[in-house]
Order: C-alpha cells, then structure tokens, then sequence
C-alpha cells in the first residue's frame, strides 16, 4: 500500500498546466484561410445594373520580374519567422545561410545593400553578396513594392559573378537579364564582361562587344568605352598576334582623348618588333606625344633600353632618338629625386646610335646622343670610339668644321696625336678614314679649303695645330691621285706648321706614291723614316707590298713580307692572297710556292679563286658578238 499513498501523494503535487512542447523538427508552414462570405437572399425587387467603374491602376510591382515568386508565393525554405523559433544558444540547431540571407535581404535597401557589398568586398565574400543579392531582388521593400536594383548595385552582382568564375557566356545573359529592371549597361557592366573575356582568351566575342558598347553610346553615353575597355581589348590582340586589330583600336583609344597605359604600349613594342614593323611603332609614338593626355608616357628603363637596342640595329633613326628621349626623361627624374639617383646610358649602346646617325645622315640623332652620352657620364671624359662615332657621323653629314672640332677635342682628351698611338685611333687609314673620305669628296676644292682653314687655325689665339689632321688631308690627295699636292702637304707639316710627321704622315705619302706605281719612291719614303728611328707599322708594310704589286714585282713583294715577319708581324690572308693572284698572272710559280709555304707556316686556309681565273682567264674576241 505504500507506493500506491506514495503516487497519490504525488499526484496532489502537479498542478494543471499547459505546456508548449521543443520539438526538434520544423514544424508543418500553415496559412489561415478566409472564410467565404454568406450569399445574400434573393431580393424580390431586382436593384438596377450598376455603372462601369474607373479602373484601378497598374501594379506597382509590375516592374520587377521576380513579383510572382514573391508575393503569396512561399520560398520552400524555412522563413525567418519560423527560425526565430529554434532556440539560437544551441550550436546544431542554427539556422541555416539561406534563411539568414533572407531574413537579412528584408531589412536592406538599396543605400544600405551597397554598403554591405562594399564590407564584404573587403573580406571577398563574393559567394554571400551573389546570394544576397539574389534574395534581395525577390524581397519588397518598405512601401511594399519589390526592390529594383540601379546599375551600380547590379555592377556589384555581376563582379561577384566574375570572381566566383563564372564565364563570359553567364555574364552576357546577366547583362541582358538589366533589360528587365529597366536599366542600361554602363562601362563598367561591360568591361566585367570583357575581363572575363579576357581569360577565356575570347578575341572575336571581346571585338563584338566593344563594337556594342561603341553603338550604345551613340544614344547613352554611360555606355561608351573607356580606356580600360581598350586596354583590356588591345591586350587580347596583341596577345592573338593581331597586330592590326590592336592598332586600330589605339587609334580609338587615342582618338578619345585616354591615355595610353605602359602595360598596352609594352605590348605594343614587344609586338611591333617581333614583327618588323618600327614604323608603325615611331607613328604610335609620334601621336602619343602630340597629345596631352600621353606627351608624357615613358616606358620603363628597360624597355628604352631595349627598343634602342632593336633601332640601332636596324638603322631606324626615328626611334632611336625616341629610345634615347625616354631614357633622357628617366636621368633628369632621377636627378629630381633626394636624394638623387643616378641612371646612366651604356656607353656602347651611344656609340651605336652615333653609327646609325651617321649611317641615316640624322643630325637630330647625333646632337640627341651626344646630349644623353654627356648627361650620363657627368663630368667624365668619353671614350675613344664615342668620339669616333661623332667624327663618323659628323663627316657622313658632310660638316667637315663640327668633325674637325671633335678631332680637336678628341685629341685634348686622349693625348696629342704626336704620342705613339699604337691602337690607331688617329690613323686615317682606320678611325679617321671617315673624315679622308669627306675631305676627298670634292675632290681638291675640299682638300684646299680644310687646309687652309687648319692654316688659319694654326695663327689664332690660342693655336690649334693637329698632325691628324693633315694626315687626313695627305691621304685624301692621294685618293684623288694627287701626289704633288700630297707631299706639298706633307711638306708644310714642318716648315709651315712646326711639327713633325709620325708614322701615319709616312704611310699616307707612301700611299700616294705607290697608286701611282711610284714603288721606288715609296721605298726611299720608307727607308727616310726608319732611318730618323720612326718605327713602321703593319700599314707601312701593306702598303709598300701593294706598291709593289702595282709594279708587278712579287719577288720583291715577298721579299718586304719576309722583313715584315722578321719585324715581329704576321702577314694576313688577304695580303697573301693578293701576292698569290699577281704570281700566278705573272707566272711566277716560285713565287707562288712560296706564298703557300708562308700560308702553311701561319695556318692561313687561302682556298682557291675560281670565279677571278674564269674572268682573268676570258678571251674577248669577236665571235660572241
């Protein structure tokens, strides 16, 4: 009896309540339903017919394509009334992200959706801003009427689209999806478009869709190209090899007033190389620096370095003077800078420009290459072969006043002319043949008026006297042939000058004496000079073997070589092959073993001169006539 008084007991101990069962399951959605009014009797009188009314006007929600799938119409999804039911401090009973995106696209307008995106675009949520976005255009607004994104709020869509990887097909249809808010593309709509276009590598849907937005903004100008959508469209050009497709559109970007940026004119360079077409690339060039918006673009110093490097090679003087401006541009920033950074031109890569200047006849060039070369070695002195390069040049252009002025400080910066010069830099045979030539081009009527200008020169205050220079002019008389007027100059180096002759004052008179088959008199020239201690070079042998060759003497030719050998110099192949040809036509077959004795001896490989016996060899008589 004990538990049963016990239970009893209990039981006077619950009071009646009502409790609210915690089920675990989400619990069944149900909607009230309204209740049909009753049908009024019939009356026995019937009441007149009424009048027509006005019609309501059109739904407000009309505009939104998404109305039917949010009004009366329940997502599948729990709502978020009925999450707010489970309880939040349990971790497994959560709502889930869908539920709280919609509970959260409820609460936003557009002014506050635009600035969650703008958070959540810092932390590149873009999975959650396309999904809420999503929701959010199926939500109504305050007023009851569904949400109409503008185009920027719907440009936040489309780039979260784009970072999520969706293609460019996708996007197209996004894009046309703007048609039924009733909003117009705008540049940016398009370029999310072209920028995955881009990593397609989609060239002909990139052509299409810029020519798009070129017809748009005939009547919405929102929708024209800027200079990202140039870029992005060149980029994809240049990298299909299309080279005339981009350039076209350059003449657009530059047509419309944008700037051109350094990543499309790279490509353009890389591309304008590769392809040979320089040409194209100085016009490029010229246009950006006729505008405002691009008169200051200047490629990276490696890229200066490099298109300078490709126009001296091809001899293209215009861009290489734009190579050397932009590194010109470079070296004055850096000068600007503190503290100051030096940036200096290679010096060869300046001598090379000078030959082509020389080579093009552009002063422009020179005078831009000298300025560059001068700027970079800051109060140091240039090298030898810079201030031949300028003599070359200048002599090509034919001033023989601004050539002979660079001899003249070539010779006060590398030693007078009168010091031994073993590596020739004042020979006119070598380094200043250039300027023999342009003092030979005229023939006399040059050579008399640079002498009597270094006459009057030697007279001024302070004197300019310069031995290399009338070499020059010795040596350009007997280009012409002119041996009296050749050692009448030779003569003055002394009695009119007070100098006196070095080694290639000897070799330019033997020069002229052995044109003329004058070898006699070149042999006592030679013989002169060795007997005053002036010690010959390889050029006074050459010349003197040519002298005898001109005499047809191979014996005493070789004869000189042997001298020469014993002298510590080696004969060179061509000097051998030129003995070789006049034994062989002299029919001096001693001669001839010899020649190939001293080829076997120096390990020269002569090989043989078919073509020159087939025409020595030739019979010109009357029956081919």
């Amino acid at each position: 009896m004990a538990p049963i008084a016990f239970l009893t007991k209990s039981r006077q101990l619950i009071r009646p309540q009502s409790f609210k069962s915690i089920s675990t399951f989400v619990h069944l959605h149900q909607e009230a339903e309204l209740a049909e009014p009753p049908l009024p009797p019939p009356s026995p009188h019937p009441e007149p017919q009424p009048q027509p009314q006005t019609p309501l006007p059109p739904n407000p929600a009309s505009g939104s394509p998404l109305y039917n799938q949010n009004w009366m119409n329940h997502i599948p999804s729990a709502g978020p009334g009925d999450a707010s039911l489970i309880p939040v401090g349990l971790g497994f009973l959560r709502p889930n992200s869908a539920a709280r995106m919609q509970s959260l696209s409820q609460s936003l307008d557009s002014k506050s959706l635009l600035d969650q995106f703008a958070n959540w675009m810092a932390s590149q949520r873009w999975a959650d801003m396309k999904q809420l976005f999503e929701f959010w255009i199926r939500s109504l607004d305050k007023s009851g009427k569904p949400n109409r994104p503008d185009v920027s709020l719907y440009n936040q869509y489309l780039r979260a689209n784009l970072m999520i990887g969706a293609s460019a097909g996708e996007l197209l249809d996004l894009l046309a999806q703007m048609d039924d808010f009733g909003i117009i593309p705008n540049t940016a709509s398009f370029n999310l478009v072209l920028k995955a276009m881009q990593k397609a590598g989609e060239t002909e849907a990139a052509e299409k869709l810029i020519e798009r937005m070129l017809q748009t903004g005939r009547e919405y100008k929102e929708s024209l190209p800027d200079d990202e959508s140039y870029d992005l469209v060149i980029g994809m050009l240049f990298s299909k090899n299309q080279i005339d497709s981009a350039l076209k559109y350059i003449d657009l970007t530059l047509k419309s007033g944008y700037m051109l940026s350094m990543n499309v004119f790279a490509n353009c360079v890389q591309s304008c190389v590769s392809n040979g077409r320089l040409d194209t690339l100085v016009s490029i060039i010229e246009r950006c620096k006729k505008m405002d918006q691009n008169k200051f673009v200047c490629p990276p110093w490696a890229t200066c370095n490099y298109i300078a490097d490709v126009a001296t090679r091809s001899d293209n003087s215009e861009l290489t003077y734009y190579a050397l401006e932009f590194m010109a541009k470079w070296i004055a920033r850096g000068e600007k800078e503190r503290p100051a950074v030096h940036i200096s031109a290679d010096e060869g890569l300046v001598v090379s420009a000078l030959g082509t200047a020389a080579r093009t006849y552009n002063s422009k060039l020179l005078d831009g290459s000298w300025a560059v070369l001068k700027r970079s070695l800051r109060q140091k002195v240039p090298n030898p072969e810079s201030y031949i390069g300028k003599i070359y040049a200048y002599a090509n252009l034919g001033n023989l006043q601004k050539a002979f002025g660079t001899l003249h400080e070539f010779e006060t910066a590398h030693g007078n002319s009168d010091q031994k010069d073993s590596e020739g830099f004042f020979s006119p045979f070598h380094s200043l043949n250039p300027l023999v030539i342009a003092c030979s081009k005229k023939g006399f009527e040059t050579l008399d008026s640079v002498y009597y200008q270094l006459e009057n020169l030697s007279k001024a205050d302070p004197p300019y006297k310069s031995v290399a220079a009338l070499n020059c002019i010795i040596l350009g008389c007997a280009n012409i042939w002119d041996v009296e007027r050749a050692y009448l100059t030779f003569s003055s180096i002394e009695s009119t000058f007070g100098l006196t002759p070095d080694i290639h004052s000897y070799n330019a008179l033997i020069c002229a004496f052995g044109k003329l088959s004058k070898a006699d008199e070149a042999v006592k020239v030679f013989e002169h000079f060795v007997g005053l201690g002036v010690k010959p070079n390889m050029t006074t042998y050459s010349l003197l073997v040519d002298a005898h060759l001109v005499k047809r003497d191979p014996k005493a030719a070789l004869s000189l070589i042997n001298d020469m050998i014993s002298a510590g110099y080696e004969p060179s192949k061509e000097m051998l092959k030129k003995v070789r040809r006049r034994s062989i036509r002299e029919m001096d077959y001693e001669s001839n073993d010899k020649v190939e004795s001293l080829a076997r001896n120096f390990k020269i490989r002569m090989g043989t001169e078919v073509r020159r016996d087939i025409l020595f060899n030739l019979r010109y008589t009357r029956d081919y006539a």
